[in-house]
């Protein structure tokens, strides 16, 4: 089966995905814990590039947050992160809403969105 990265329309996607992603971050309501959490931990300047990074390997693509870390461990990377259940909810509804935003492809959408669900859900750790 073809890799999620190329059935979405490749890295130029994931690019438009990831900055489209981040331009609502930084004006949603839903978005704003989710600023201050960067901004609390390594700041907003990485953020674009790591998540274009990680994303691209975790869709089947080339794996540049692995060759840069050495690692592509999600609990590892957001341990220095208080995370609560509506962040993981709000995270997800922005992710969502960037990827209808961008026309990613339905069939795929739902695909990504369930391992997002799963992945987004198993980094709370604040009750």
């Amino acid at each position: 089966m073809e890799p999620m990265i190329d059935r979405i329309g490749g890295e130029e996607k994931v690019h438009l995905l990831v900055n489209h992603f981040y331009d609502l971050i930084e004006t949603l309501p839903q978005g704003r814990t989710i600023m201050e959490m960067h901004l609390k931990g390594h700041g907003l300047a990485h953020v674009r590039p790591e998540q274009f990074n990680f994303l691209c390997g975790f869709f089947g693509g080339r794996r540049y947050y692995h060759e840069l870390h050495g690692h592509m461990n999600l609990r590892e990377i957001h341990a220095h992160v208080e995370i609560r259940h509506q962040d993981a909810e709000d995270w997800l509804a922005v992710m969502e809403r960037s990827m209808v935003e961008t026309a990613v492809p339905e069939k795929e959408r739902a695909e990504i969105m369930a391992t997002f669900r799963r992945a987004a859900l198993m980094l709370v750790n604040v009750v």
